[in-house]
Formats: C-alpha cells, sequence, structure tokens
C-alpha cells in the first residue's frame, strides 16, 4: 500500500523517543495547482506542508496549527496550516517581477524576517511561538524553535520535488520523551544521538520514493520500533459561506452598504481554494435581519 498523503507514528522501544514519518502527493499537488509558483517557492510549500502535517500529530484538541515564515525579501510569506484530522492547505505571498532561480533556500527569499508557529484551538486560548530566521532550511529554523521555545531536543528532515512527474513532499521527525525508560541522563543522550544520526543518513531520494516501513527500516533496522497505524492527510480548505458570512457581519452594515452602493456586490476570493463567493444586497440585508423567525 502507498504511503503517500499519510502520516505515521513510531516510537523506540527501549528508549524515550518518538518519531513521525510523512509522505505527500496528491495534497502537494492540489496547492501547487492554485497558483504559479517559481520553483524555488514550490519546494518550499512542500516543505512548509510536510513540517505542518508532521507537527499537526502533536495536536491533542480539534484545532488548527499553522506554521508561518515573513520577511522583507522577494517571498514576503509563506504558510501551511494542517488541522487535528490531518487537512492540510497551504499558500505563499512573492514578488512576480524578481528573478527566481533553482535551490533558492529560505533565509535568502524571506530576507529579514521571523518563523510563527500558532495553535489555534476550537475551544480555549490561541498560543504562538515566534523566533528569527537563523537557519537556510525551514528544518533548522523548527529545530531552533524547538529549542528555544520548547526545550525539546528535536530534529527534522524535509524534503520536496516538485519536478517529479507526480510532484512529492516528505518529512521525518525524532523528539526526545521526558525520561521513562532510561533514567540515565547520559544514557539517554548516547541514545538520542544515536538515533539522529542514524536518522541525518537519509537522503531526499530515499525520503521522496521509500514506503514508510522501508525508510525506517533502513535507517534503524538495529533498533525496536513500533510503528503505529497511519493517518490520512488530505487537501482542505476551511473557508465557506457561513465563516465568511460572520466575518462581513464584524464589519458592520454601514460600511457594507458602502461597498455594495459603489460595487453592487462584495465578492470574496478564496486564496487556498480559489472558491468564489458573492454577496448581493439581499444577501446582506439578511445578515443584519434580528426579526424572528417566522413559527408555522
Amino acid at each position: 500500500m502507498s504511503h503517500a498523503d499519510q502520516l505515521q507514528r513510531f516510537i523506540f522501544e527501549h528508549s524515550d523517543i518518538r518519531g513521525e514519518i510523512l509522505t505527500l502527493e496528491e495534497s502537494f499537488q492540489q496547492v501547487l495547482s492554485n497558483a504559479k509558483y517559481p520553483a524555488p517557492i514550490q519546494a518550499l510549500l512542500g516543505q512548509f506542508m510536510a513540517a505542518a502535517g508532521l507537527l499537526s500529530a502533536t495536536l491533542k484538541f480539534d484545532g488548527v496549527l499553522t506554521l508561518q515564515a515573513q520577511g522583507s525579501g522577494p517571498l514576503s510569506t509563506i504558510m501551511a496550516d494542517c488541522t487535528r484530522h490531518h487537512h492540510l492547505r497551504a499558500i505563499a505571498h512573492f514578488d512576480e517581477d524578481f528573478n527566481y532561480a533553482p535551490g533558492q533556500h529560505l533565509q535568502e527569499l524571506i530576507g529579514a524576517g521571523t518563523l510563527s508557529l500558532t495553535i489555534n484551538p476550537n475551544r480555549g486560548e490561541r498560543y504562538q511561538g515566534i523566533v528569527p530566521l537563523e537557519s537556510d532550511t525551514l528544518a533548522g529554523c523548527l529545530e531552533n524553535y524547538f529549542a528555544q521555545s520548547e526545550q525539546l531536543a528535536t530534529r527534522i528532515w524535509l524534503s520536496a520535488a516538485p519536478e517529479m512527474d507526480s510532484p512529492r513532499a516528505a518529512g521525518l521527525l525524532l523528539q526526545a520523551l521526558p525520561n521513562q525508560k532510561e533514567a540515565d541522563p547520559e544514557a539517554n543522550q548516547q541514545l538520542w544521538e544515536h538515533a539522529t544520526q542514524l536518522a541525518a543518513t537519509i537522503t531526499p531520494e530515499e525520503q521522496l520514493l521509500l514506503e514508510h516501513e522501508q525508510q525506517l527500516y533502513r535507517l534503524f533496522h538495529q533498533d525496536e520500533l513500533r510503528i503505529f497505524e497511519a493517518n490520512p492527510v488530505q487537501f482542505s480548505c476551511s473557508c465557506s459561506e457561513d465563516r465568511i458570512s460572520s466575518a462581513l457581519v464584524s464589519l458592520g452594515q454601514k460600511e457594507l452598504q458602502g461597498i455594495l452602493d459603489e460595487q453592487g456586490s462584495i465578492d470574496i476570493h478564496c486564496e487556498f481554494c480559489h472558491q468564489h463567493y458573492a454577496f448581493h444586497q439581499g444577501d446582506i440585508d439578511d445578515l443584519f435581519d434580528e426579526s424572528p423567525p417566522v413559527l408555522h
């Protein structure tokens, strides 16, 4: 069975280390089809999607995890978000007149900027962590984030190949857990170094082309792993007429009426999925109609 568009958890049976492995295909292709992105931005979108998918495994409640980089460079914004149920989407805003070249890295395109990780639960308080972009790679920036903001030893490997006949993106994450199976800190550190050194031998080709079990066997065949059932990942946009209606109501009837008087309709276009929403006079009147429903 192909592991494209799937996320899979694994743990080391004899050490306090957990892992996630992910491969994207259709979901990545859907994002690429939504806009004409330059080659290096296509690759970065795949990496952002893979990273958001990997990190979505940490959500223990319904909500959305958003990974976003912003800066002063030709790539002003790039982001991906993923729900607890692994519904994924991504987008980038960039200077269309800039001369992009294959292989340009994140920091080079973003310029002076920041990386933020935001968790928006359906219920409860929003959380956000922000770190400066101090690495050429998204994986390096995320490892810095976990070291600074979460104090969690974390290693991440991301790959994306938009140039393939069927574009793919992939990710691998290892994270140290609180000491339970091995109480000796020195022994725990040795186990961590052993696992991360093995993982660091993974190649982009292996990540993108091999099944999950094949990758994990090649890396950790001398260790005992417990591999959990894979979860499907899919492209999905959270836009809806109800959500947009709520946003319009927050603007107020007077402002909306001004737009209607000037333009004749209020048109909303979703950049993520290209869904178009049009609101006319009767639609806006209905949004602010406070009369009680008629009972039959």
